[in-house]
């Protein structure tokens, strides 16, 4: 609930409604920046009814955030709900989307896994079940390799550090978007929550790795974090992930790549084929995509399965240590991820994690 001494400006969600943006997808306007700030400020506050607040997220979803309101909302989690915790080793942020995958094999934790072992240090991070899928995300996967989950902040910087790879909660790390998660299930559709709460960056990570559906939204992504005054990534790369995850599909990827000061976001393709590699999105299809995520990531890493999960590993292995710019080529990376599986260095980061 809202505090009785806390003060805001002259927009409350009503009036944003009735004036701005509420007049559906044709005819809505966009909002200033600090109209989407004061309308994010009370929202973590708890000031909006239910019945306001629920047609707040649905007029936003109509007319389509642009990046300006989508970094003022940003800014005001980053100032007001997340807590970072900076481990001493530069990771990759991978922000996969929250509500996770339903159908194919999560393969985020062996791909960070094997980037870890070869020197690539890779955080994760999600919550638990969160709407509208609540599907499979990073935390379920890894509760089922045994590994802990529910870390205070602190206690993921120093995963990151002693492992290499490391997970944060958001639930611990940015509780006031988790306060939403009733509200956000009753609505039963997507809002820009979703979205912001990809980018929140516990880690306080140079570079981000995140998807996304078509090629506009990650344009939209890397204005979002241009236009941020708290994001502090130079270097960001979205792709066309399976099921809107950060796991690149089999067959054909698009790639948008951004670096700050740069002009223009630089777009290609990955062709699975290419890496020797003829699969299609069904070769990785699972039928309980919590177990049998976990359980192919034990193998892989163990080096007892030579199939199209071991590819995918390792080719999104490889991915992470590109985004970083850690190796020059995903050729370079693949080959790095090949060895680390099998001279069990990545079985062995595990072992570290299931330790901590």
């Amino acid at each position: 609930m809202a505090k009785a001494t806390q003060e805001f400006g002259e927009w409350p969600l009503k009036r944003l409604m009735t004036e701005i943006v509420g007049s559906g997808p044709k005819s809505a306007d966009d909002m200033t920046r600090e109209q989407a700030r004061e309308a994010f400020q009370r929202i973590l506050a708890g000031e909006p009814d239910e019945t306001t607040l629920g047609a707040f997220w649905l007029a936003n979803r109509w007319k389509r955030n642009n990046p300006e309101e989508l970094a003022g909302y940003t800014d005001v989690m980053l100032e007001e709900s997340v807590e970072t915790a900076e481990p001493d080793a530069n990771p990759v942020d991978c922000g996969a989307n929250y509500d996770g995958k339903h159908t194919s094999a999560v393969l985020g934790v062996g791909a960070g896994l094997v980037a870890a072992a070869a020197g690539t240090p890779v955080v994760v991070h999600s919550g638990d079940r969160v709407p509208t899928q609540k599907a499979t995300a990073y935390k379920h996967v890894l509760d089922e390799l045994g590994v802990r989950t529910e870390l205070d902040p602190s206690e993921s910087a120093d995963m990151v550090d002693e492992t290499g790879f490391g997970f944060y909660y958001q639930p611990a790390f940015n509780p006031g978007i988790q306060d939403l998660y009733e509200r956000r299930d009753m609505m039963g559709v997507r809002t820009f929550v979703n979205t912001i709460e990809t980018v929140a960056n516990p880690a306080n990570a140079d570079v981000h790795l995140g998807s996304f559906y078509h090629l506009a939204f990650a344009k939209k992504m890397t204005d979002l974090i241009e236009e941020s005054d708290h994001l502090s990534f130079s270097r960001a790369i979205f792709f066309q992930g399976m099921e809107g995850y950060d796991d690149i599909r089999p067959g054909y990827t698009k790639v948008a790549e951004w670096d700050e000061g740069e002009d223009e976001l630089e777009d290609y393709e990955i062709e699975t084929a290419n890496y020797g590699m003829e699969m299609e999105a069904e070769d990785l299809a699972v039928d309980d995509v919590t177990a049998d995520s976990a359980s192919i990531t034990e193998e892989v890493l163990a080096g007892e399965r030579d199939d199209h999960f071991a590819d995918a590993i390792a080719l999104n292995g490889a991915f992470r240590m590109y985004a970083r710019q850690d190796v020059e080529s995903l050729e370079e990376g693949l080959e790095k991820a090949r060895d680390v599986i099998a001279d069990g260095s990545a079985e062995a980061v595990l072992e570290d994690l299931r330790a901590f």
